[in-house]
C-alpha cells in the first residue's frame, strides 16, 4: 500500500488516503499488520470506504454519486498485488463482487459501480447510508 497520508478533500468528493508503514503520520499503521487485516480494519472503522486503483474513472463516478447525496467516502488506492486481499461478497458470486473498485457501506461489500448505481436507482442507497451512520436520516436526495 502506498504511504499513509491524508489529503485535503478532492473537490468535495471525499478524502484520499494512501497506505504505507510510516510512523510520521497520525494515521500511521502497525507495520506488523497484514494487508488483509489492514483492509478489514479500514472497512470496520469507516462507514463508507471505496477501494480503488490509481486513476480509476469508475471510482470517480462512485465518489460523485455519493457526494451528491451528501456522503464523503474514505478512498483507499490499492496496488495491483493488494486487490486480491479485498473481501468478496458472500451473497453475490458475480464478477462485480471481485476486485476494485469496490465500495463498502457499514462494513458490508456493496460491490462495484454497477451495484452502487442499482442501489441508488431502486431507492435503497440512502437507507443503507443512514443505517451505516454515513448520512443523517431525513432530507431529500439532490
Amino acid at each position: 500500500m502506498q504511504g499513509v497520508r491524508r489529503f485535503r478533500p478532492l473537490s468535495d468528493v471525499g478524502v484520499r488516503l494512501e497506505l504505507s508503514t510510516t510512523t510520521a503520520s497520525p494515521l500511521a499503521i502497525d507495520v506488523e499488520e497484514s494487508t488483509e487485516t489492514r483492509i478489514q480494519r479500514l472497512i470496520s472503522e469507516n462507514p463508507v470506504v471505496i477501494f480503488s486503483r490509481p486513476s480509476c474513472c469508475m471510482c470517480h463516478v462512485m465518489k460523485r454519486l455519493l457526494s451528491t447525496i451528501g456522503v464523503h467516502p474514505t478512498v483507499i488506492e490499492l496496488d495491483d498485488n493488494e486487490i486480491p486481499a479485498l473481501p468478496s461478497s458472500s451473497s453475490d458470486g458475480d464478477s462485480s463482487s471481485a476486485g476494485a473498485p469496490a465500495v463498502f457501506i457499514g462494513g458490508s461489500r456493496v460491490g462495484g459501480l454497477e451495484n452502487l448505481v442499482a442501489l441508488h436507482l431502486t431507492g435503497h442507497l440512502r437507507a443503507k447510508l443512514v443505517e451505516a451512520g454515513a448520512l443523517e436520516g431525513g432530507g431529500t436526495v439532490s
